[in-house]
């Protein structure tokens, strides 16, 4: 249950930031936040992360919606065989997988608003999806075998 709260969690948390964006902004409008470090710039992203993969608007829906359902299904299903590094790390991932989805479905774009100026701009589904993304890295390189299974190493 623990690992569910923790993608509507971050689901919630995207949204509220994405709305504070969208209200605030105009498409394209910047705020200097540590000028010239640091803005909030409202994006509208229509591609992958760094705006891979535009024009492919099945693609972007399609193969989200496979890794994050094997996701939830890895989370749902017998929890106590799986070590909680393994699935705080999926709960990121889905988290953050379900809140671009949910602008991907809704406006066909994702909103984006984190901007260093020398990186793409991002979001906070973003950040969870590379922090579990780095957290089941560490964690597969500690557990050799890879499988998610407590008690390996």
């Amino acid at each position: 249950m623990i690992y569910i709260l923790l993608i509507v969690a971050v689901m919630v948390l995207d949204r509220v930031v994405k709305i504070a964006v969208t209200t605030n902004l105009k498409p394209g409008e910047t705020i200097p936040v540590l000028d010239p470090l640091f803005h909030i710039t409202y994006v509208q992203n229509q591609g992958a992360a760094f705006s891979m993969l535009q024009g492919h608007p099945v693609l972007l829906i399609v193969l989200p919606a496979v890794v994050i359902g094997i996701g939830i299904i890895f989370i749902c299903v017998n929890q106590k065989a799986y070590n909680k590094t393994f699935l705080i790390s999926l709960s990121l991932i889905c988290g953050g997988g379900l809140g671009n989805l949910t602008d991907r479905l809704s406006q066909g774009y994702v909103i984006d608003m984190f901007d260093f100026r020398v990186f793409p701009v991002f979001n906070v589904a973003d950040i969870c999806v590379c922090v579990g993304c780095g957290l089941l890295i560490l964690y597969m390189m500690m557990h050799t075998d890879g499988s998610g299974k407590r008690g390996r190493r």
